[in-house]
């Protein structure tokens, strides 16, 4: 399967990154995973806008999801061949009326559901997406919060995201022996104490190790923290491939 990194900035955009998305494809089959600020425009540089098939929300944060208003005018008003069919979102309960209030015009209270068909997500579950299966970790952070395993079920390839999250057991059990750990960094150790809410470069590379990830990426920097710090800590830790995400990244996994 192949990882593309749509945008990778924490929290809000920076100069060089929309907030975080994640393309996941393989044998023609397109999952995308959040789609934060900036992300829709930068989607359509690496997918049709209506080639998708798949979209998992890990939380309903503006920084993870808050494009999916514009991409609901996409689909909603589209001219040339009418209104798209429902495409499945998969999210955290609550996701349509979190869209919805967040779009604050939409033509009915149900009109999102006109194009995309909400599906909840639940700790410990698992949904097939394709060639994918994917399996959910309820992790540790303010508001209900998802990490995504991702498993090409052909080949056993695994792709981890951490969505956001403080340090806990179910994002290492996410992550165990993962071929790839995408994994947020958005903290600097010795900076930030806060529970429950990020990681620090440190503790992203502690957890890979523990899980025994094979390579580790290092995402969702906000641009007032120092990436070359997080990415330094993380190697300090991990032995593995370690590197920053950037928007425009390609893995094969």
């Amino acid at each position: 399967m192949k990882l593309t990194v749509v945008g990778c900035s924490g929290s809000f955009p920076s100069t060089e990154s929309a907030c975080s998305s994640y393309l996941v494809e393989a044998d023609g089959f397109r999952l995308l995973l959040d789609m934060g600020n900036g992300a829709l425009g930068e989607l359509q540089r690496h997918c049709g806008l209506y080639d998708l098939d798949v979209i998992a929300l890990s939380h309903l944060h503006a920084d993870h999801c808050i494009d999916m208003c514009g991409y609901f005018v996409a689909r909603y008003y589209r001219h040339e061949g009418g209104r798209c069919g429902p495409i499945p979102v998969y999210g955290p309960p609550g996701t349509e009326q979190r869209l919805t209030t967040a779009y604050a015009d939409t033509p009915s209270d149900s009109s999102m559901s006109e194009v995309f068909s909400f599906r909840t997500l639940s700790a410990g579950g698992s949904f097939d997406a394709g060639p994918f299966r994917v399996r959910t970790e309820l992790v540790d952070h303010p508001v209900e919060a998802y990490a995504f395993r991702v498993e090409h079920k052909e080949s056993g390839r695994v792709l981890t995201y951490s969505g956001d999250t403080g340090p806990c057991p179910r994002l290492e059990l996410a992550a165990r022996d993962a071929d790839l750990f995408l994994c947020e960094a958005s903290f600097t150790d010795g900076k930030e104490q806060i529970p429950g809410l990020h990681l620090n470069g440190r503790e992203a590379g502690e957890i890979a190790a523990r899980a025994g990830a094979a390579r580790l990426v290092l995402t969702h920097v906000p641009p007032w923290t120092d990436p070359q710090i997080n990415l330094r800590d993380a190697k300090a830790v991990f032995a593995g491939p370690v590197e920053l995400a950037r928007p425009g990244a390609v893995y094969e996994i």
